[in-house]
């Protein structure tokens, strides 16, 4: 196990790995530390195969209040290159969670602030308690959302990404599953099971063909079908037909009975 200071992880039997921003003292907010320590830990669950799917949470109150603010303090005294080194990192972080081969599920509860908002933007998926809010406060304090936005954009779309930057307002966590930041919003004592239930619907489904899902669909986006993207596509499941990970998957249907990779009950 990694010698991490700010995040626990806890690999289940099934596969899945639970890994728990742990600062509550400060609402799980990142510094240097805590944007190391998440980077380095979708790397290692990102490269195990034995790793079904990710769930990124927060201990304590809130899954996360954003930018530490003595890591801001920091940051508005160094020089522009320093802080150019600091926001790439963040960056890398971002994008990590986002190529990461497995699913990953936001589980969120209380506030998730700035780029707290930008890690449920970079999961594949969020799940969020009723009482559950949502600020891209950057504003507030002069600055701007630039690192998370392009996450931002991709889960929400630009109109609204550039409504909830500009105002900075808080919305609770319907609105955000009205705008599609989260997925599915559930009482705070049904938060795990309903995970749970989405982890089951995970696990059901081949996890070659999960990844091969999230290197596709980083390459679509919304518009004409254009030729390119056509070939892509036919190109695409061509090819991944062919893989033994196919292969059991049809046998399995046939012979009405699971594939190897749901075998774990």
């Amino acid at each position: 196990m990694p010698a991490w200071t700010s995040l626990d992880l806890e690999r289940r039997a099934d596969g899945v790995a639970l890994l728990t921003m742990n600062r509550p003292a400060v609402f799980n907010a990142f510094d240097e530390t805590l944007i190391a320590e998440l980077d380095a830990a979708f790397e290692l669950l990102g490269g195990d195969d034995s790793v079904r799917a990710v769930v990124l949470a927060g201990a304590g109150k809130h899954f996360s209040a954003g930018a530490d603010l003595q890591w801001m303090q920091r940051a508005a005294a160094a020089s522009q290159d320093d802080n150019l080194a600091d926001a790439r990192r963040f960056a890398a972080m971002l994008v990590r969670i986002a190529e990461c081969p497995r699913p990953t599920i936001a589980r969120v509860q209380g506030a998730a602030l700035g780029g707290g908002v930008g890690l449920v933007a970079a999961c594949d998926m969020a799940v969020a308690s009723d009482a559950a809010s949502f600020s891209v406060s950057e504003a507030r304090m002069g600055i701007l959302p630039a690192v998370i936005g392009p996450h931002l954009v991709n889960a929400v779309g630009l109109r609204e990404a550039r409504r909830l930057a500009l105002t900075a307002s808080r919305i609770p966590a319907t609105e955000a599953q009205r705008l599609g930041l989260v997925q599915q919003v559930v009482p705070a004592e049904g938060l795990d099971a309903a995970i749970d239930a989405v982890v089951t619907d995970l696990l059901a489904c081949g996890p070659a063909a999960q990844a091969e899902i999230k290197q596709l669909y980083a390459r679509l986006a919304p518009g004409p079908v254009t030729p390119d993207v056509r070939e892509l596509t036919a190109q695409t499941i061509a090819r991944v037909r062919t893989t033994p990970e196919a292969r059991e998957g049809f046998a399995a249907f046939f012979g009405k009975r699971k594939p190897h990779w749901n075998s774990h009950e």
